[in-house]
């Protein structure tokens, strides 16, 4: 665990150096930890894959204080307290219609589209960080048969509900959003809903499978095609 200074109000906390299951189960204690020990002393505390950003009011805490007021919260963290996360389950309608790079992405791998499909539904994802843009979930780990680099050009613009992946991550773009990932299908579900309790359909540590469904089923839940 590393410690270091991010600008003159915040500190960034290190729990590890990879996207994995054991770096997310520190990252969840150690946010409860803070906010627990913490939370009336921080302006935000904002967790990351392997990170934490702790923001505070350089006006009313030094960093120094903060910092010791860290260490001494996470002294004796305890993962296996950990909770699993909510079991979430996304619809989508794989297609090159839905998913302009499926095609793309199979014939690299040198699999068939169903082989893609399967292989990215098939796997359970743990949401490893919320970033980019409200409710853009950093899910991970996709099968190596089927991870792929971002593009070398990115989209102008990515339609709503896009499933992608990028290297080992998967996602699903909660807005239309410029975006480099490699589109594969659609979800018709809203993934972020400003107005609704809880605003994110995907919260850090929850655990998500993928549903093929048929395109008449994707109307039905209100996506929405080209």
């Amino acid at each position: 665990m590393r410690l270091k200074l991010a600008g003159e109000g915040a500190l960034i906390l290190y729990l590890g150096e990879t996207a994995d299951d054991l770096t997310l189960a520190r990252v969840q204690t150690a946010t409860i930890a803070i906010e627990k020990a913490m939370g009336n002393e921080l302006v935000d505390l904002v967790p990351s894959y392997a990170s934490i950003l702790i923001v505070f009011d350089p006006l009313l805490r030094s960093h120094i204080a903060v910092a010791h007021g860290v260490r001494g919260a996470i002294a004796n963290l305890n993962t296996a307290a950990v909770t699993a996360g909510r079991a979430v389950t996304l619809p989508v309608l794989y297609s090159t219609e839905a998913g302009a790079d499926l095609q793309t992405l199979a014939d690299h791998a040198g699999l068939t589209i169903d082989d893609v499909i399967r292989l990215h539904s098939d796997t359970e994802y743990r949401a490893y960080a919320i970033g980019f843009a409200p409710g853009f979930a950093y899910l991970g780990q996709v099968d190596k048969r089927i991870a792929a680099p971002r593009l070398d050009t990115p989209r102008a613009r990515v339609p709503r509900g896009s499933v992608a992946i990028a290297d080992r991550l998967t996602a699903v773009y909660p807005a239309p959003s410029p975006g480099g990932w490699n589109l594969i299908g659609r979800c018709p579900l809203p993934l972020f809903q400003p107005h609704e309790d809880p605003a994110m359909r995907v919260s850090v540590g929850d655990r998500v499978q993928f549903e093929p469904i048929e395109r008449e089923r994707f109307i039905a839940l209100g996506g929405l095609l080209p």
